[in-house]
């Protein structure tokens, strides 16, 4: 977005233009940064694909993961050991991939129930309105598929920054119990607690 008065404002990929034409670029911008004339900016254009070629990338190198003994826990608790921070990688991990399996076979089925739903020529309402309670049903457990797949990867980026076990909402230690029995758990029982009552 650009303002009128010579105020320097933020273009779309985080570099600064002011309304005199200069631009100073950063991150992706410096690497495509399309030539400046007068008093417009060119942007370089963006290919659609850019963004889904990140998403499906092999994944780069973990970053350096968290010491265990770093991980949060809260007073009187044992510290984090390197078994017990690899089991719960471990379990997420083959949870994400169970998920990914879970989501597409979901996929598959539905375009099945798609398919056959185009040609109800003869179907009495009773056949439709099962179709449809069944495809209903697969959708939910899609939906429910991707939520848990988001949070497993999730807790998986939060174990690698040493982020795990800390409350998102209040920064206390969630409890290392708590997160043996829910690793994708982002808060503490009394923030979660506090939330379940709001709804």
């Amino acid at each position: 977005g650009r303002r009128a008065g010579g105020r320097a404002t933020t273009g779309d990929g985080g570099g600064t233009h002011d309304t005199a034409g200069r631009g100073t670029a950063t991150g992706a911008d410096a690497a495509g940064a399309a030539p400046q004339t007068g008093a417009t900016t060119v942007g370089a254009k963006k290919t659609p694909g850019t963004a889904t070629a990140a998403k499906t990338a092999v994944p780069k190198a973990r970053p350096a993961a968290a010491e265990p003994g770093d991980l949060a826990v809260r007073p009187g608790e044992e510290p984090w050991t390197p078994e017990e921070v690899e089991e719960a990688r471990a379990g997420l991990m083959s949870e994400v991939l169970r998920l990914r399996e879970e989501i597409s076979s979901s996929e598959r089925s539905l375009a099945g129930l798609m398919r056959d739903s185009g040609d109800g020529a003869g179907d009495d309402q009773a056949d439709t309105g099962t179709k449809n309670i069944t495809r209903e049903h697969e959708l939910a457990l899609a939906a429910n598929a991707r939520e848990m797949l988001t949070q497993s990867e999730h807790a998986l980026q939060r174990l690698d920054t040493g982020t795990y076990g800390l409350c998102e909402n209040c920064g206390n230690p969630i409890g290392k119990a708590r997160m043996q029995a829910f690793p994708r758990a982002t808060l503490c029982v009394e923030c979660k607690q506090k939330q379940e009552r709001r709804y």
